[in-house]
């Protein structure tokens, strides 16, 4: 991938602010277990009454695109998640299928890779439920996913568009200011960097960062050779990601 010559480092919000944030992040986490949308008791597995830990779920899917991609992208994120905040996620990253009963146990889906996504109608069903109780699908394009995901995002909700998330929404403030929107990372076919969303409600469920490629930003900075500052600011947009995503969890 072709990566972009400018910088994209944003600054961290004020240190009154971040305070308020992170209290505010240690407050939500306590309850998100309970708030986690789960199935009836028969259909958990015997390990559910052991509090799951948080991290980031890496979506398996089929078609034949490789969800696999950019390996150390996310125990990059889950570090500085780690590192940034008062979030006690664990050191790697968990994989699920829509079709398994732990998908119920992550409040964040990552899903990437080149390629083609293909959801069966049972998969279809489970990610419209997960998303409807609570759940936050993040989906990076690494240059191929564009054309299926939106064709497999239109299955699970036929009456939703993907949108533009307004420059003023949260994910763009929790914890570090992007008042322009997402940092441009690679090139791809040189169009801006977008955020596209589906929202339920006032909640953002969906998140899909169009010609940015998020996920390349997280790997180890030898793979892509990616300055600094666009690293970081990579980071920091995860780092915005996950926390809004834990913390606007409805709560029952």
């Amino acid at each position: 991938m072709r990566r972009e010559s400018g910088g994209g480092n944003r600054e961290a919000r004020g240190p009154e602010s971040r305070a308020v944030a992170v209290l505010a992040i240690f407050a939500s986490v306590v309850a998100i277990t309970a708030s986690a949308p789960t199935p009836s008791a028969s259909r958990l597995p015997h390990s559910a009454n052991l509090p799951p830990k948080l991290t980031v779920a890496r979506l398996q899917y089929d078609g034949g695109g490789d969800w696999y991609a950019n390996p150390s992208s996310l125990p990059n994120l889950l570090a500085a998640i780690r590192e940034r905040t008062s979030l006690d996620v664990d050191k790697v990253e968990a994989r699920v299928r829509l079709t398994d009963d732990k998908l119920w146990d992550y409040p964040f889906i990552h899903d990437t890779g080149h390629g083609n996504i293909k959801f069966s109608e049972q998969e279809v069903v489970r990610l419209r439920d997960y998303l409807t109780r609570g759940g936050f699908l993040h989906v990076s394009d690494n240059y191929g996913i564009d054309s299926s995901f939106r064709r497999e995002i239109k299955r699970v909700f036929p009456g939703r568009e993907l949108v533009d998330v307004p420059l003023t929404h949260p994910i763009y403030h929790i914890v570090y200011d992007f008042p322009k929107g997402l940092p441009k990372i690679h090139e791809h076919d040189g169009k801006p960097a977008r955020g596209f969303g589906i929202f339920l409600g006032d909640r953002l469920a969906v998140f899909y960062d169009y010609e940015c490629d998020l996920g390349n930003g997280w790997e180890d900075t030898e793979v892509y050779h990616d300055p600094p500052a666009l690293h970081e600011a990579a980071l920091r947009m995860g780092v915005n990601l996950f926390v809004y995503a834990v913390t606007s969890r409805p709560v029952p």
